[in-house]
C-alpha cells in the first residue's frame, strides 16, 4: 500500500481566506512513491519502525525524497499498523465475549433446576449475589471515608478520636516468629477461625485519585514552582564546599544544612518543625545508557517503575501540564505519584505528589528534577516533601553517559523507625542517591547485555538460547523480580490484604486473590519477615548464590544438591545472572528452578520459583513468556549502616561500594505459596502454619551454616 505524504508539508493549512479564491492553491500537492520506494521504506520498518534523524537522512539521499516526506510515511505507517492491531484484538475480544456469553445463558439454564441438596430450595438468585457484592464494596468504601475523616479530624484536634469506633484488624496468634530464637512461642489470646472470605479489592485510593480541573492559574503556578526548583538543582548538583562536605566516615557528600539555608532561605520555612529530619546524598557515576534515553526513562511513568522496580512501588503521572520537545522532552513538566520503597516489611512505603521537570541545558547535557507539590485534600496523607531532588545527564562517548544525582528529602516521622533499619535509614543510605545511582548503573547494564547477541555456553536439555531467547528468557527473569518486589512491598499500593501486621517479632502475611495473567489462578499467601546477621553483605549474598551451599538453606530441595544448567550474564558483576537449576535425586524430574541475582552497592536479591521443563524450553526458543505462570520468593540483603571499623577509606566506584564496609546485614527472607487453585477457596490455619515453619526453618538453617545460630 502506498502511503503518500503531502508535498506541501502542513504550512498549506494556515492560509486561512487568503487561499478562498484560488481552488488550486487549495488543493494539497500529493507526491506517490514508487514501487521501489515502498519496498525500501517496508524493509526498513520491519526493523526500525522509529528511525532517528540520522536514518531519515540516509533514506532521503537513497530514495530522493525529502526527510519530511520520510518522517510523514513513518508517521502513516505506524498508525496503520496500530489500528490493524486494534482491530484484530477487536474482533478476537468480541468472539470471545460471544463465547463467554453463551456459556453464561447455559449455566443460567442449567442453574434454574438446581436443588440445594441441605435445605431442598432453589438456588441463590442472581440479585442477591450482587447485592452482596455491592454492600461489601459500599462497606470498604465506608470504611475508608472513615479512616479519612478520622486522621483529618485527629490532627487538627491534637490527639485520638476515641469517640469514633475503629476498624478492627485481623489478628493471628499463630503468627509469633521471633527474630532472636524463632522458638515458636505464641503471642497469646484466643485461638481464631481463618475461614476468611476473600473478596479483595483494591486498597490504595491515592492511585484513583484525580485533582480538580487543574487551571490556567495552577499551571502557572507550577511551571513556576518547577523553574525556581530547577534553579536550585543546578546549584546543588554543581557546587562543593562550604554547600557540600565530605563525610569523615565513608567519604560521602554531606550537605551542610548552615550553608544550604544561607544560599537557599526560601527553605528555611520547611526547616523550622523540629520534628522533621532531612535526608539529603549526593553521587555521581557512569551509565552505559545514552542522554536521550534515560530522559525518555525519567519522564515516563511506566518506564520508571520498570527502571527501578527495587525502589519504586508504584509511579503514575496524574497530568501532564507541558509535553515539551519532541524527542527530548525539554521543557515537559508532569504532575506525578510515586511511592518509594526499602523492601522489607519493617519499613513503610514514602509517598510523594511531585512536579517532574526536564530541561535540557545544552547539547548533549539534560537537567531532570522533582520536587513536591501539594495538592491540598491529599497533602495530609503524605509524611515526606521532596526538595528539589534529581539529576544531570552528559552524554559521553560511545553511548554512555555521566549522571550526577542529589536527593533532597524531608521527613516527618510520626512513627519511630524500627530499630534494624533505623541506622541505614537516618544515614540517607536506604533511600539516597547512591542507591539510586547504583540501581540505574546496574538496570542499564542488565538492558545492554539484553542487546548484545551472545548465547550461553552452557545449555538445557539441547536448547542453546538464541538471541531472541536469552532476551525472552531476560524478560522472565524481570516479571519474576518485579512480582517478587510487588509481594514483599509494603505498599498499600497493590492488591494484597494484609491479615497479620507486624510488630517487633512476628511475620506479615498478606493475601490476595491471583487472576493475572502469567500468575497462578487461586488464593496466594505471601510471608515475609526481617532479621539481622554480623555478616557482610557480600559473603551473605555469595552464600545464597553458591548452588553448592543451596542445600543447606532451601528446605524444597531436601537437602539434594543442585546444578546449573543454564546461565546468562546480564551485568559486569558475575553475580547478575540468570540461572536454570536442577535439583539431583528427587521424584519431580521436571521441574526447575528459574533464578535471578542482582548485586550492587546497595544491595542484592537473589529471586527464585519453580518452573517446568516445557516452559523453561518455550522461553529459551524465544517465544513470548509473558503466560509463563511465576510464583516467586527469595532473598534481599541489604548493609546494616554500621560502618565498618576495619576499613576507613571510601570507593564510591567499588563494585562492593558500602556494602563491603558494612559491618553487618539485613535480610528479607519472603515466601509465596499457592493456598488454592480456586479464587472461592477460603484460608485455613493450616496454611499459615506451613509458611511459618518454612520461614522459621529456613532462617535456623541460614544462621547454623553462616556460624551464627545465636544472632
Amino acid at each position: 500500500m502506498d502511503y503518500g505524504s503531502a508535498g506541501g508539508g502542513s504550512g498549506g493549512g494556515g492560509g486561512g481566506d487568503h487561499d478562498s479564491s484560488d481552488p488550486q492553491r487549495r488543493k494539497k500537492r500529493y507526491h506517490r512513491h514508487t514501487a521501489h520506494q515502498i519496498q525500501k521504506l517496508e524493509s526498513m520498518f520491519k526493523e526500525f519502525p522509529h528511525p532517528d534523524e540520522k536514518q531519515r537522512l540516509q533514506l532521503s539521499r537513497e530514495l530522493g525524497l525529502a526527510p519530511r516526506q520520510i518522517k510523514f510515511w513513518f508517521q502513516n505507517r505506524r498508525t496503520q499498523m496500530k489500528a490493524q492491531h486494534e482491530r484484530a484484538d477487536n474482533s478476537s475480544l468480541r468472539a470471545e465475549n460471544d463465547k463467554i456469553r453463551c456459556e453464561n445463558i447455559a449455566i443460567r439454564e442449567a442453574l434454574k433446576n438446581v436443588i440445594c441438596p441441605s435445605c431442598g430450595a432453589p438456588p441463590v438468585t442472581e440479585d442477591s449475589y450482587f447485592d452482596e457484592q455491592k454492600l461489601r464494596i459500599e462497606n470498604a468504601q465506608l470504611k475508608e471515608e472513615l479512616d479519612r475523616v478520622s486522621s483529618i479530624a485527629a490532627k487538627y484536634i491534637g490527639r485520638p478520636i476515641s469517640q469514633l469506633p475503629p476498624v478492627q484488624p485481623v489478628h493471628i496468634s499463630s503468627l509469633d516468629l521471633s527474630m532472636g530464637n524463632f522458638g515458636g512461642q505464641g503471642l497469646g489470646g484466643p485461638a481464631l477461625d481463618l475461614d476468611l472470605d476473600l473478596d479483595l479489592i483494591p486498597t490504595n485510593s491515592n492511585l484513583a485519585f484525580q485533582p480538580p480541573g487543574i487551571s490556567d492559574m495552577d499551571k502557572s503556578l507550577m511551571t513556576a514552582v518547577a523553574a525556581n526548583a530547577m534553579e536550585e538543582l543546578l546549584r546543588l548538583l554543581q557546587a562543593n564546599e562550604p554547600l557540600w562536605m565530605k563525610s569523615s566516615t565513608d567519604g560521602r557528600d554531606v550537605l551542610n544544612l548552615d550553608s544550604y539555608q544561607r544560599i537557599f532561605p526560601r527553605a528555611m520555612n520547611h526547616l523550622k518543625n523540629p520534628n522533621v529530619r532531612i535526608e539529603s546524598s549526593r553521587d555521581s557515576g557512569v551509565v552505559i545508557m545514552n542522554g536521550v534515553a534515560l530522559v525518555d526513562m525519567f519522564m515516563d511513568s511506566n518506564k520508571w517503575v520498570e527502571s527501578f522496580p527495587t525502589i519504586v512501588s508504584v509511579a503514575k503521572t496524574i497530568e501532564v501540564i507541558s509535553s515539551g520537545m519532541l524527542g527530548n522532552h525539554s521543557g515537559s513538566l508532569q504532575l506525578m505519584y510515586e511511592e518509594l520503597q526499602v523492601l522489607s516489611p519493617l519499613v513503610p512505603t514514602r509517598e510523594f505528589c511531585i512536579l517532574r521537570y526536564c530541561q535540557q541545558i545544552e547539547q548533549g547535557l539534560w537537567a531532570i528534577v522533582s520536587v513536591s507539590y501539594d495538592i491540598p485534600q491529599f497533602a495530609s496523607q503524605f509524611q515526606c516533601h521532596r526538595l528539589p531532588s534529581g539529576c544531570l545527564i552528559q552524554d559521553m562517548p560511545n553511548g554512555y553517559s555521566k549522571v550526577i544525582w542529589v536527593e533532597h528529602v524531608e521527613i516527618e516521622d510520626k512513627a519511630p523507625t524500627h530499630q534494624l533499619y533505623r541506622d541505614l535509614i537516618h544515614s540517607g543510605m536506604a533511600f539516597g542517591a547512591e542507591r539510586w545511582l547504583a540501581t540505574l548503573q546496574r538496570m542499564c547494564e542488565r538492558v545492554a547485555c539484553q542487546m548484545v547477541s551472545g548465547s550461553s555456553t552452557r545449555d538445557l536439555g539441547g536448547v542453546i538460547p538464541s538471541p531472541e531467547g536469552k532476551r525472552s528468557m531476560m524478560k522472565l527473569g524481570q516479571r519474576m523480580v518485579s512480582s517478587f518486589c510487588s509481594s514483599t512491598s509494603t505498599s498499600n499500593s497493590h492488591r494484597w490484604s494484609t491479615l497479620s501486621g507486624l510488630n517487633d517479632v512476628g511475620v506479615r502475611i498478606t493475601l490476595h486473590k491471583n487472576t493475572d495473567p502469567g500468575q497462578p489462578n487461586g488464593v496466594v499467601l505471601s510471608a515475609a519477615t526481617t532479621f539481622s546477621l554480623p555478616v557482610s553483605p557480600q559473603n551473605v549474598f555469595n552464600f545464597f548464590k553458591d548452588e553448592k551451599t543451596r542445600p543447606q538453606w532451601d528446605v524444597l530441595s531436601s537437602g539434594n544438591a543442585v546444578q546449573e544448567v543454564a546461565h546468562i550474564a546480564n551485568g559486569s558483576h558475575p553475580g547478575n545472572c540468570i540461572s536454570v537449576l536442577r535439583a539431583y535425586n528427587t521424584s519431580q524430574n521436571n521441574m526447575l528452578i528459574l533464578q535471578e541475582s542482582c548485586i550492587d552497592s546497595s544491595g542484592s536479591l537473589v529471586v527464585y520459583c519453580p518452573v517446568d521443563l516445557p516452559a523453561i524450553n518455550i522461553a529459551m526458543s524465544g517465544e513470548d513468556p509473558s503466560y509463563i505462570p511465576l510464583l516467586p520468593s527469595g532473598f534481599t540483603i541489604s548493609p546494616d549502616g554500621y560502618p565498618d571499623q576495619g576499613d576507613g577509606a571510601s570507593t564510591s566506584s567499588n563494585t562492593q561500594g558500602r556494602m563491603a564496609r558494612s559491618s553487618g546485614s539485613l535480610i528479607t527472607v519472603a515466601f509465596q505459596i499457592l493456598v488454592s487453585s480456586l479464587p472461592s477457596a477460603r484460608l485455613n490455619l493450616e496454611s499459615v502454619n506451613t509458611v511459618n515453619s518454612l520461614i522459621g526453618t529456613t532462617i535456623q538453617q541460614i544462621k547454623a551454616a553462616l556460624s551464627c545460630p545465636g544472632s
